[in-house]
């Protein structure tokens, strides 16, 4: 076989997971801008409830397309704590979108794997190997640069937004756990079936009128809010977590650029810094679990 071709036979899987990563980070972009937009008319509960109404009929005749036999699991119970961490994670994450800077907040978020290993550790009882402590260690240095407790107040928000990250790390774990046995659609069609009736009680007690001007957000939260886990899922397919992971740290700066753009929030050095440390720790382990698998 020439050079050539295998050179092709390379890139061409991750030119995919380039191009379904895209996906990802415009959809993830579009969510946050389409939940500013609306928290002015509704309260988070509310968005996600209506996010979920309307994206669970989007998803279902796709997944009839391409997976069918997607509802089939023997996990209900896994699938429950899954989506009432997430559900939770998601509400807090909202909330933060309306109270901090855009990249504050997905600086925040990627505090998510830290998490994610301590929760492992404690409740799993997973060894801590020098990938995982450097990940730990740099994670942790990097939310106090972030947040800089001493120098500036430690507000409510901040603390919003670190409550989505342990959320979604508790999500990410079981999600792991998942995929053993579901694919994509059966872990996207239980999220928002489950959620849809996780959230139904919160938003009818604050519910407000639901103006048609807000329709055109609505939609944009209820697709994006699916390709943007989508886009996730098949750029894993088509290469590992050290080259996921890199293109996903490109959430940051796109975000910071948007704010700065739509909504005139400053470019904070010191979150792209700490968000920086959190990524490097997060490669450095998974390049670590990748030598040690091999």
């Amino acid at each position: 076989m020439s050079r050539d071709s295998t050179s092709l036979r390379t890139s061409r899987p991750l030119a995919l997971a380039a191009a379904w990563m895209g996906v990802a980070l415009t959809s993830f972009a579009l969510l946050a801008v389409s939940a500013r937009e609306l928290l002015d008319t509704m309260e988070p509960v509310q968005f996600l409830f209506l996010r979920t109404a309307l994206g669970l009929p989007l998803l279902v005749p796709l997944a009839l397309w391409l997976a069918p036999g997607f509802y089939r699991t023997e996990r209900l119970p896994l699938h429950l704590l899954r989506n009432l961490f997430h559900y939770g994670g998601q509400v807090f994450w909202i909330t933060a979108i309306g109270i901090l800077p855009l990249a504050f907040v997905f600086a925040l978020e990627f505090t998510t794997p830290v998490w994610a290993a301590v929760l492992a550790l404690i409740f799993l009882g997973e060894r801590l190997n020098r990938g995982r402590v450097v990940a730990l260690v740099l994670g942790v240095a990097g939310v106090l640069l972030i947040t800089r407790p001493g120098l500036q107040p430690l507000d409510l928000g901040v603390l919003i937004g670190l409550a989505a990250a342990v959320g979604f790390a508790v999500s990410l774990t079981a999600t792991k756990g998942l995929t053993r046995y579901d694919g994509v659609f059966t872990i996207l069609f239980w999220m928002l079936a489950m959620q849809l009736l996780i959230g139904l009680v919160p938003a009818l007690l604050l519910w407000r009128p639901v103006d048609w001007v807000d329709g055109p957000w609505l939609l944009v939260a209820a697709v994006t809010g699916i390709s943007a886990h989508l886009g996730i899922a098949k750029a894993f397919q088509h290469a590992d977590a050290t080259v996921v992971l890199p293109m996903d740290f490109l959430r940051l700066p796109l975000i910071a650029l948007v704010g700065a753009i739509f909504y005139g929030e400053g470019l904070d050095p010191w979150v792209i810094a700490g968000a920086a440390l959190i990524f490097v720790g997060n490669e450095y382990s998974l390049r670590r679990e990748r030598r040690g698998s091999a």
